[in-house]
């Protein structure tokens, strides 16, 4: 055993300054069960007093800062809870405004107004004004401008860390101790030399020791850039090495011709032009189809761009080459709405399309079965019911899963063994849209397509910002819309009232609607997630035929419900939705030929974020740019669906900064596996190795297979 393998793989219990006791809170709160565990654990921000900063270079960007000046003006502002101590500070280059909320008239008696200060805090931006909050002063002497200049590490913590001394400065001292027993052979390099000699990287172990104690802001720099772009090269390189591995090794059925379904349904069922985007990536998928190479695409396409006319033409494809078809969905109303939509399109084609979820039962579940397994049914339609063991195909050539990111690894694993020899194809579909960054981490081992522009005709729907001022108002311009003949969705974040948060909820919005749009003059219907489906199934079907006017719901109509003649979307305390949620609520409208509204009601007082979030919604109907407005606001950690996937859990890059240096190492990983696919060169050796020792914790949640 080597000694890397002896000190760093030791168990955490036995490192100083730990013992048993701190160790299981170390398990339990941040995860760390080895040395190697807490040296990966990096400090998420230092305390930089090497240098002084001039108030005049800080600007709402700058983040904690040590400055050199005189404390100017102090005073007393406010009354009671809000009474707080302001103060000026400036040095030869400009002012900046102090404040402590706490402590105040202590502070008040212990600072002297004319006396220089070293000052160190967090440079904050409020009214449009720079201020620092609850600043370190300490007096200038000869003493303080002598003493060691730091620039100290800050690990992320929790309360109970903080209790038993592994707060901070606690895991700081322990990890100095763990430092002071490892070297350069304890850190083997993992990238090959031509990469540390081209980028300038420092070493692994000058990266890992200067990344916990850096001596200055360049060092931490050079550390966390060579830290970053590991971790963000060797996922990439992995994805392509399985996608590139994918299609050199894993044998799909060959698709060779378009025939007689495809082709009548193109000359006599499609009522519309396809558009530019619909033909280029069908064109992508007819290509992987006849190459004789398994397809593993992911179709991306914002709410109504007509994905579901492309799955179905893929589909068709299948049928023509002697093959049958799936189609997953991850709820029983989207499943039975896509049911619906392809049986009123191939119509007339002699296509036998049928339709299994956990509600089809008994005889009719076992004919249907059978018909399955003798061929007689040619599109099945359903729910993860058509995953499970029994559900047996004849020759299933093309399976399409659409919002795939509800669907269980596991879950996903069984299509694969819907078929032999070959697993079917796979057309993997979602309305999320995914910023280009996250969608090269989690789909990098796929193909990807694009439908990026909607149909002719599809009108961008009104959305305007409302508050309680404005709901009078609201309920006018609702009752002229229902005078015209349409129909409204009211849509609220919570059914039950919470004693926690100021929400209106489903049923006090009930209550206060039927005030307002009394029967018989007005019909509505009322769905949530704690319905029986049997019940919830009737209050869609009523609103979906027109015999009600509004249909207040949670949620559960994000996806699935398709009713043209809808053309207004409510959207009650909007600040408590995401932005992607938001944008696939507001789908739901803007599906007939009329004009369409989407209106977001919220109190007045709303978060920067919250304001931010609604103002993007405002301003755009494209999806893409609310999917990186969503990232940037969030983290990519909570896009929809991305909680499951264990490659975000970055130690030290992220998305949203990192866009770029993610672009330039896959295209680095790209140009290394184009001369050395398999890594087998000398120069790749230590890629190789270092690829085997990390294969496992890059198991891809996106990954069909």
């Amino acid at each position: 055993m080597s000694n890397q393998q002896n000190i760093l793989s030791s168990p955490i219990e036995y490192l100083k300054g730990v013992g048993p006791q701190k160790a299981d809170i170390l398990k339990k709160e941040i995860g760390v069960f080895t040395f190697r565990d807490l040296v990966m654990k990096f400090p998420f921000r230092y305390i930089d007093k090497t240098q002084f900063h001039k108030i005049s270079t800080l600007n709402q960007y700058a983040d904690y800062v040590q400055l050199k000046g005189i404390l100017r003006r102090m005073s007393m502002v406010g009354n009671g809870p809000k009474k707080r101590l302001v103060g000026t500070f400036r040095d030869d280059s400009g002012a900046i405004e102090l404040i402590w909320f706490k402590g105040a008239n202590w502070l008040q008696r212990s600072l002297v107004v004319g006396k220089e200060y070293i000052l160190y805090g967090k440079v904050s931006h409020f009214n449009g004004k720079l201020n620092i909050a609850h600043p370190e002063l300490e007096e200038v002497t000869p003493a303080s401008l002598t003493k060691e200049k730091t620039f100290a590490p800050i690990y992320p913590s929790t309360e109970k860390l903080n209790t038993k001394g592994l707060d901070s400065k606690g895991r700081g001292k322990i990890m100095k101790g763990l430092f002071a027993k490892l070297s350069e052979k304890d850190f083997p390099e993992n990238l090959p030399e031509y990469l540390i000699k081209k980028y300038g990287f420092p070493s692994k172990y000058q990266a890992m020791r200067h990344i916990h104690f850096p001596t200055n802001q360049q060092e931490m720099d050079a550390a966390k850039e060579r830290l970053k772009f590991e971790e963000l090269f060797f996922l990439q390189l992995r994805l392509l090495q399985i996608r590139n591995r994918r299609k050199s090794t894993i044998k799909g059925y060959h698709f060779e011709k378009i025939d007689t379904y495809f082709n009548r349904f193109f000359n006599e069922k499609l009522k519309f032009e396809l558009t530019g985007a619909q033909k280029r990536v069908l064109k992508e998928i007819r290509l992987d189809l006849k190459s004789q190479v398994h397809m593993n695409r992911l179709l991306q396409g914002d709410v109504g761009s007509g994905k579901t006319i492309v799955g179905l033409m893929s589909m068709l494809m299948a049928l023509d080459n002697g093959y049958q078809a799936c189609m997953l969905a991850p709820t029983e109303i989207l499943a039975k709405q896509h049911l619906i939509s392809i049986s009123e399109m191939v119509e007339g084609l002699d296509i036998e399309v049928a339709f299994l979820s956990g509600s089809v039962k008994g005889k009719k579940r076992k004919v249907l079965l059978e018909h399955l397994a003798n061929g007689d049914i040619d599109i099945l339609v359903g729910t993860h019911a058509i995953l499970e063991d029994p559900v047996i195909f004849k020759n299933l050539g093309l399976a399409i899963t659409d919002e795939q990111h509800r669907f269980g690894v596991a879950q996903r694993a069984k299509l694969w063994h819907k078929n032999d020899p070959y697993p079917p194809h796979i057309l993997v579909m979602t309305a999320t849209p995914i910023p280009r960054t996250l969608s090269m981490t989690l789909y990098g081992d796929l193909d990807v397509s694009v439908i990026d522009e909607l149909p002719p005709g599809r009108k961008e729907i009104d959305t305007s910002h409302k508050t309680e001022y404005h709901r009078i108002a609201v309920f006018e311009f609702i009752r002229k819309q229902i005078a015209l003949g349409r129909q409204i969705y009211f849509v609220y974040p919570l059914i039950e009232e919470s004693e926690t948060l100021d929400l209106k909820n489903l049923e006090e919005g009930y209550e206060a609607l039927s005030r307002e749009f009394p029967m018989p003059q007005y019909n509505i219907s009322i769905v949530h997630g704690r319905m029986k489906p049997v019940d919830k199934e009737f209050e869609m079907q009523r609103f979906v035929k027109g015999e009600t006017n509004i249909m207040i719901a949670t949620t559960v109509i994000e996806v699935g419900v398709n009713v043209p003649n809808a053309s207004v979307m409510v959207i009650e305390n909007t600040e408590r939705f995401g932005l992607s949620q938001l944008h696939q609520l507001r789908g739901r409208v803007g599906r007939g030929a009329e004009k369409s509204y989407c209106i977001l009601m919220t109190g007045d007082k709303v978060s920067n974020e919250g304001k931010e979030r609604i103002s993007t919604m405002v301003r755009t109907n494209n999806g893409f740019e609310i999917a990186e407005a969503d990232m940037r606001l969030r983290g990519p950690g909570n896009i929809e669906g991305t909680q499951q996937s264990g490659v975000l859990n970055f130690q030290i890059a992220d998305l949203v900064r990192d866009q770029q240096l993610l672009t330039d190492v896959r295209n680095i990983a790209k140009g290394i596996l184009e001369h050395d696919p398999e890594l087998n060169h000398t120069d790749n050796i230590r890629l190789k190795n270092h690829l085997e020792t990390i294969k496992s914790k890059l198991k891809m949640w996106s990954r069909i297979s």
